[in-house]
């Protein structure tokens, strides 16, 4: 009777231990692992950031922070897309002659892939922040608006890439920070190695 009770006991006594042990192994592992991914202070001087893309719905955009700067990834829908070859000759820089993006971005949709749109979010005339006025017609932008960004400080215009309108006080077109996509659901923001223009 009394080793019934002993291999009890015995049975017990490792269950516990085994359990106790590895609890407390993966809760060791969890500042270990968390040190791997960049500090905010890391991340503010530029290490690269992640973007989950499959959470973004057609037509909406996020807005992450890189550099101390809001960088904003939009998913453009066809009909968005559709409107880019419409007003190049209203654009200042409809080519992007201009060094405002890397190499792969140098084309109409400025982008890598067309249907995602990265943009730091920043006016290139004075530094403010533009408005998405995505909706065509907008009135505080007029009625030939195709939609884009629009600059409430000095009026400066950009469309769904980020070109820049002629005579608006932005000389240049928004920039595109360098970016690469690491699987299909997912952007890395300040990492373009590997991508070729």
């Amino acid at each position: 009777m009394s080793s019934d009770v002993d291999l009890s006991r015995r049975h017990f006594l490792i269950v516990a231990t085994t359990v106790t042990g590895t609890v407390g192994a993966v809760l060791a592992t969890v500042p270990f692992i968390s040190s791997w991914k960049p500090s905010a202070r890391a991340q503010a001087i530029g290490a690269p950031v992640e973007v989950d893309i499959s959470k973004i719905d057609p037509g909406s955009m996020v807005a992450i922070k890189w550099r101390g700067k809001a960088v904003w990834v939009l998913h453009r829908t066809p009909q968005m897309l559709a409107t880019l070859g419409k007003i190049e000759d209203q654009l200042r820089d409809p080519f992007s002659n201009e060094p405002q993006q890397p190499a792969y971005a140098a084309n109409q949709q400025r982008s890598i892939r067309s249907e995602f749109l990265v943009l730091v979010g920043v006016c290139t005339h004075l530094g403010c922040v533009p408005l998405e006025k995505f909706q065509p017609g907008d009135p505080e932008v007029g009625a030939d608006w195709l939609g884009g960004f629009f600059c409430p400080c000095h009026g400066s215009k950009f469309d769904l890439s980020g070109r820049v309108y002629k005579g608006v006080p932005a000389p240049t077109n928004l920039v595109v920070p360098p970016h690469r996509y690491v699987g299909d659901a997912t952007v890395l923001i300040g990492n373009d190695s590997g991508v070729t223009g």
